[in-house]
């Protein structure tokens, strides 16, 4: 598997977030009950996705995609950084700290703008999740069509490639996870409108109470 998982650290210069390295196929695997096994399918189909079971090495938070999307942005330009991220069948799959997934929901319920947080799914102890490949298929315009083959027997290959990929691969044994508290603010800050964000910016400057208590 090691030629086709680099064992390179994610840096500026390098990246890195299009696939998983060694160390993080290594906390992947710590997820399901047999490592070994995993490691062995993943040494034989690296380009295939798989199902993991969440609740013991990470939670995971399952938002659409656009939303999801904004509350990565948040986290990273705004908040201290994600944790794993992957799309996902039109989700965003958040990797979060184990329990997430249990007092996340709690959480929102108090919050003022949970109403237009749109529907967000926990996946916490006995749940599972498909994760994407752990090497990206190579790209459509590398693939070859049988002579005389339609064009739709390869398509539905090239669509399940662009559906499934990870933002932000696991590259270490231990990755920093988000907690729920975090993901509470970075929903807090995609829900709010524009307009909000700016006058919450302007109310702080003049010395008034936050619209949120973790805005």
């Amino acid at each position: 598997m090691s030629d086709r998982l680099p064992d390179l650290a994610r840096t500026p210069a390098h990246p890195a977030t299009s696939y998983v390295t060694l160390a993080g196929a290594d906390w992947l695997a710590s997820a399901g009950p047999h490592p070994d096994d995993l490691h062995a399918l993943w040494a034989l189909h690296p380009d295939a996705p798989s199902v993991l079971p969440c609740g013991t090495a990470f939670d995971v938070i399952n938002a659409p995609a656009l939303f999801g999307r904004r509350m990565v942005d948040r986290l990273w330009s705004a908040g201290p950084g994600s944790g794993p991220v992957a799309a996902h069948r039109g989700r965003i799959l958040l990797f979060a700290a184990p329990g997430t997934a249990q007092r996340l929901p709690a959480l929102l319920v108090w919050e003022e703008w949970a109403a237009a947080v749109p529907p967000l799914l926990c996946h916490g102890s006995g749940d599972a999740v498909t994760i994407p490949p752990l090497h990206p298929h190579p790209a459509p315009a590398a693939r070859t069509r049988p002579h005389g083959a339609p064009q739709s027997i390869t398509a539905p290959a090239d669509d399940a490639v662009a559906a499934s990929r990870w933002l932000v691969a696991p590259d270490v044994r231990r990755p920093w996870l988000p907690g729920p508290d975090v993901l509470l603010w970075a929903c807090v800050r995609a829900a709010r409108p524009a307009a909000q964000e700016s006058a919450a910016v302007t109310g702080e400057a003049a010395g008034q109470p936050r619209v949120s208590a973790l805005a």
